[in-house]
C-alpha cells in the first residue's frame, strides 16, 4: 500500500470492529508502552553506562534528563503537528524517528554522542503519547472509549514496572547498549501493524501558524536551566562564569516567554489557563509530586548499586514493586472520585507517598534486607494511582472547555519537565549530603587503628584494609545522605498534598485527559 492510501484522511473514520478492532488498540496501546518504557529502562543502567562511557554516575543522569527535556518541549507541538500534517503522517514519522534514535543511541560510543540522541528520541517520543490517545478514539466505537482508554492507561502502569527490571537484567547479561537496540524490533513491528491496520484513519489537515518565536523562547530557557542544574555540581555552582550565564540566559528567557506567550494569539503554550485557581493548585500539585517521586526512581537504584552491591537486575526488581498496587488500584479510583472529593483523594495519595518516604529514611540502611526495601516501593504504588487520576480531573475540571486541550498539553509539559529538573536538583543534593556524612563519620570514627590490625591479622595488606575501611564509611555515609534525602523528599510531598486544597471543588463530568 502506497503512502497516499494509508495517509488518506477523513472527518470520520468507520468504527473498528471484533478482532481488527482489538489487534489495531493492542498496536497502539504497544506504541505508548515502548515510549513510556523508555522513561524508566534506563535509569537502573545508569552505572553501567556511565562505567561504559567513562564517566561518573551524576553525570550518566544526563541520559535521563536530556531524554524528559526533550520530550516535554516536544509535547506542546503535538497539537499543531497532528493538526498541520495529520494525526496519522506525525504519529508514523514520530514512530520512525524514534526508532533510528534509538539505534544510534545504542551505537553512541561517548557520553555528548549518546546525550544528543536521547533528545532526538526524545523529540520524536514526546508526540507519540498524546497521538496514541486520539487514534485509539478514533478507531474504538464511541460506547467503547473507556475501555480504550483504560487499555491506553494500563501500558502507562505496567511500562514502569517492566522498564526497571528489563534494564536490569539487559545491563548485566549483555551490555546497556541493548537497551536501546531492543526498541528496533518492537518498533518495526508497531509499524507494519499501522501499515496493515490503520488506513483511512487519517485526520484532516489545515495550515495553522506556529508560534516559532514562543518555542525558540521555550528551547532557550528550559534548554540553559537544565544544564545549569546538571553541570552545576562539577563546575561549583555560581562560582563558576558558564553556571552564572546559564543561570542568566534562563532566568531572561523565561521572563521574554512568559510576556510573549501572555500577549500572542496563537501561543505555543496558553499561560492563560493559570487564571484558574483550581488549575494552578492542581499543576502546582502534580509538578511537586510527580517530580519528587520520579527522583527518587531515578536514585535508588543507583544507590542499591553502589553502596549496597545490587546489580542491576535486583535493583530492578526492588523497583519494580511500586507498580504492583499501582496496578491494582487503577480500576478502584473511578468509583472511589464518584463517592469522596477528588482533592481528599490527591491529598491522601500523595500524603501516603510522603509516609512511604518517611519509612524508607526510617528502615533503610546497609543491612536492610530485600524485603525491607521492596515493601516502601509496594505500599507507594497505592499512593500513586489515588493521586494521577484525580489530579487530571481536578486540573481539567477548573478550565473553561475551549481550554481543555491547551490545559491538558501544559499539564503534561510541567509533569515532564519536573521531572527532569527535580532529578538533577536531587541528584546534586543526594551526593553533596552523602559526601558531607561521609566525612562527619571519617572525622568521628572510633577505633579505626584497631580494625585495621585485626584485618591486617588475617592477612590484608595495609593498603587493602585501609581501603576497606574507606569503602566501609562511604556505604555508610552513602545510606545516611540517602535517609536524609527521603525526609527532605517527604516533606516536599507533604506541601504537594497540602497544595490541593487551593483548588475548588472540580465540576462533576471533567474530561479524562486522555480524551484530548
Amino acid at each position: 500500500m502506497g503512502a497516499k492510501g494509508l495517509f488518506a484522511a477523513s472527518e470520520q473514520p468507520r468504527a473498528f470492529q471484533g478482532a481488527k478492532l482489538l489487534i489495531a488498540g493492542l498496536v497502539l496501546a504497544m506504541a505508548n508502552f515502548i515510549v513510556v518504557l523508555d522513561l524508566t529502562i534506563a535509569n537502573v543502567s545508569v552505572p553501567h553506562i556511565a562505567g561504559g562511557l567513562a564517566v561518573s554516575v551524576s553525570t550518566g543522569t544526563w541520559v535521563i534528563t536530556s531524554y524528559a527535556v526533550a520530550e516535554a518541549i516536544c509535547v506542546p507541538l503535538t497539537g499543531w503537528l497532528a493538526q498541520r500534517f495529520g494525526t496519522l503522517r506525525t504519529f508514523v514519522f514520530s514512530l520512525i524517528g524514534f526508532g533510528v534514535f534509538s539505534v544510534l543511541c545504542g551505537l553512541s560510543s561517548t557520553l555528548p554522542m549518546l546525550v544528543a540522541f536521547r533528545i532526538g528520541q526524545g523529540l520524536c517520543g514526546g508526540p507519540l503519547m498524546p497521538l496514541t490517545q486520539t487514534l485509539m478514539l478514533r478507531i474504538f466505537p464511541k460506547e467503547m472509549h473507556p475501555k480504550a482508554m483504560a487499555l491506553w492507561a494500563m501500558t502507562v502502569v505496567v511500562a514502569p514496572i517492566l522498564g526497571p527490571i528489563l534494564g536490569g537484567w539487559i545491563s548485566d547479561n549483555w551490555s546497556w547498549h541493548w537497551i536501546f537496540f531492543i526498541n528496533a524490533p518492537i518498533i518495526l513491528a508497531i509499524f507494519i501493524g499501522v501499515v496493515i491496520m490503520l488506513p483511512g484513519t487519517e485526520t484532516p489537515t489545515e495550515k495553522r501558524p506556529i508560534d516559532a518565536t514562543g518555542l525558540a523562547l521555550l528551547v532557550i530557557w528550559v534548554g540553559a536551566f537544565q544544564i545549569m542544574l546538571d553541570k552545576g555540581r562539577e563546575e561549583d555552582w555560581f562560582s563558576s562564569p558558564f553556571i552564572v550565564v546559564c543561570a542568566v540566559i534562563a532566568a531572561i528567557f523565561f521572563a521574554l516567554f512568559v510576556i510573549w506567550e501572555l500577549t500572542e494569539e496563537d501561543a505555543i503554550v496558553n499561560l492563560k489557563v493559570f487564571r484558574h485557581s483550581g488549575f494552578s493548585a492542581a499543576t502546582l500539585s502534580l509538578t511537586l509530586a510527580f517530580g519528587t517521586y520520579f527522583s527518587s526512581v531515578v536514585v535508588i537504584p543507583q544507590w542499591l548499586q553502589t553502596s549496597l552491591g545490587y546489580t542491576a537486575t535486583n535493583a530492578g526488581f526492588v523497583m519494580a514493586f511500586s507498580g504492583v498496587l499501582a496496578v491494582v488500584m487503577s480500576p478502584i479510583v473511578p468509583g472511589l472520585m464518584k463517592k469522596f472529593d477528588p482533592r481528599l483523594l490527591v491529598f491522601i495519595g500523595v500524603g501516603w507517598i510522603g509516609v512511604c518516604s518517611v519509612l524508607r529514611a526510617l528502615w533503610w540502611s546497609t543491612d536492610a534486607t530485600f524485603w525491607t526495601l521492596a515493601l516502601p516501593q509496594l505500599l507507594q504504588g497505592a499512593g500513586v494511582s489515588l493521586f494521577m487520576v484525580p489530579l487530571t480531573t481536578i486540573s481539567l475540571g477548573s478550565v473553561d472547555p475551549e481550554e481543555t486541550a491547551s490545559a491538558a498539553g501544559i499539564a503534561n509539559f510541567g509533569r515532564t519537565l519536573a521531572s527532569a529538573i527535580a532529578t538533577a536538583i536531587v541528584t546534586t543534593y543526594w551526593s553533596n549530603q552523602a559526601r558531607m556524612d561521609t566525612a562527619q563519620m571519617a572525622g568521628e570514627l572510633n577505633g579505626a587503628p584497631e580494625v585495621m590490625a585485626r584485618m591486617q591479622e588475617r592477612g590484608f595488606s595495609v593498603e587493602q584494609s585501609r581501603a576497606t575501611l574507606e569503602q566501609l564509611v562511604t556505604n555508610q555515609g552513602m545510606s545516611v545522605g540517602t535517609n536524609h534525602l527521603f525526609m527532605v523528599a517527604a516533606v516536599v510531598l507533604m506541601m504537594a498534598a497540602s497544595a490541593i486544597w487551593i483548588a475548588p471543588r472540580p465540576k462533576k463530568g471533567a474530561p479524562p485527559v486522555a480524551s484530548h
